[in-house]
């Protein structure tokens, strides 16, 4: 199955992100330090699609300098897993990916961050785990209902029978990263995504909204309807606060990882 060039290009970026009133904060507003927080908090980092746990380093590597856990994850048939592509590699396998580190660990009290994509098992995957989280962070992540796939969130993915996973891409946004480098390197690492986790359905009953402390960050530099349409969900609900970073597009982590840090601790 193959998606068209140009419908790749566009879902590229990432796909390649407390309780209260629902607020929108600036990046240039948000940037009040953490650091001062002592109390040791565990996070579990979910990727976009295309990528794997290696985009992350920048902010585990810093949240672990403070004394936090962290389990950045790659879902299976990505990256340093990508001798586990195959045909079979489904939603329920991403979703299985998240609930197993949560559970083979014995972890609690945990703070859940998905980018992009991983909306979708980190989703999935709070209906088994849900009563271990205490805080999630959806970072210019894909909000699904019950029953919805990632394909229905992208109706102009064409798919045709054939292959089992969507090429990684080629190409960056202009704007993806200032420095040339990083594109380089973010490039170097992408690798094909297994495309059965686009197209089978999510089942929801309501667990990520019963998340005590949600918070969703929007970055608009990155045009993306879906990703307008979960923002303006959250605005609208009193149990989710909004941020939104100006400054960055859509892999923050890579691009903004102190401000991404800061927001994460005060967020968990």
């Amino acid at each position: 199955m193959t998606l068209s060039n140009v419908t790749r290009r566009g879902m590229i970026g990432g796909l390649a992100a407390g309780v209260g009133a629902a607020t929108v904060i600036t990046s240039g507003t948000f940037i009040a330090s953490a650091h001062a927080q002592s109390a040791q908090k565990t996070f579990v980092l979910v990727p976009g699609a295309w990528s794997g746990s290696w985009y992350w380093r920048r902010v585990s590597d810093k949240l672990e300098k403070q004394g936090h856990k962290v389990y950045a994850l790659t879902l299976t048939g990505l990256a340093d897993r990508s001798h586990l592509l195959s045909k079979d590699v489904n939603l329920d396998t991403h979703i299985a990916d998240v609930v197993n580190i949560v559970e083979w660990e014995d972890l609690n009290d945990i703070c859940l961050v998905a980018h992009s994509y991983g909306g979708y098992p980190a989703s999935g995957a709070l209906e088994r785990i849900g009563n271990r989280v205490s805080s999630i962070v959806w970072v210019d992540a894909l909000k699904p209902s019950d029953g919805q796939s990632v394909r229905d969130a992208f109706p102009s993915m064409k798919v045709e029978d054939g292959a089992i996973s969507l090429p990684a891409p080629k190409a960056l946004p202009p704007n993806a990263f200032s420095d040339p480098k990083d594109v380089t390197w973010f490039l170097s690492k992408v690798t094909p995504h297994p495309i059965g986790t686009f197209l089978q359905p999510v089942k929801l009953s309501g667990a990520r909204e019963k998340v005590a402390k949600k918070t969703y960050i929007r970055l608009p530099r990155y045009p993306s309807p879906p990703l307008d349409k979960a923002s303006a969900e959250c605005k609208a609900d009193k149990s989710w606060t909004v941020l939104e970073n100006t400054t960055s597009s859509h892999a923050v982590m890579v691009a903004e990882p102190d401000w991404l840090t800061d927001v994460l601790l005060k967020s968990a």
